[in-house]
């Protein structure tokens, strides 16, 4: 059972890592340009509306395993260093704990929380063009650290 826990974290990482780099890849280049550019109280009403459906969709369990995952595959690159892709878990694993997870409760979250906040209110215009501009900044940087996880990890397998 022990020789297939790395591979099958290995493999399930990978697909977790693409699945959430592209995710992020389609926030990134269409939409919020879509929706930076239809009205800041339409922009906003449909931003929130995604952020409340986006955590009742099987997002949110892949988003938080593939995460679990990746930190094991940090921990056991870490504890197994020498062998044959111990160096790609360990960075593949540490750049998605931190470029991905860590961007996402740091920066993404807490814009979501004051757009959420923020409703109807005046100011929706100046809201919505910040909420824009910084959310899509570090949507940027989970993209390209799923994508590179999932690459590290791709070779990790293939050194294995």
């Amino acid at each position: 059972m022990r020789t297939f826990l790395v591979p099958g974290l290995l493999w399930f990482s990978a697909i977790g890592c693409g699945l959430m780099a592209g995710l992020y890849y389609a926030f990134s280049t269409f939409i919020m340009t879509a929706l930076g550019r239809i009205a800041p109280a339409s922009g906003m009403a449909a931003m929130n509306a995604i952020n409340v459906d986006i955590l009742r969709s099987s997002f949110l369990p892949l988003f938080l395993a593939t995460t679990v995952a990746a930190g094991l595959l940090a921990a056991a690159g870490a504890l197994r260093w020498g062998e044959p892709g111990s160096l790609a878990m360990l960075a593949g694993g540490t750049l998605y704990l931190l470029g991905m997870f860590g961007v996402t409760m740091l920066f993404n979250v807490p814009l979501n929380d004051a757009l959420t906040a923020a409703g109807d209110g005046g100011g929706s215009a100046e809201i919505w063009a910040r909420y824009v501009r910084e959310w899509t900044m570090w949507n940027h940087v989970r993209t390209l650290s799923s994508t590179a996880a999932l690459a590290l990890f791709v070779v990790a397998l293939v050194q294995r």
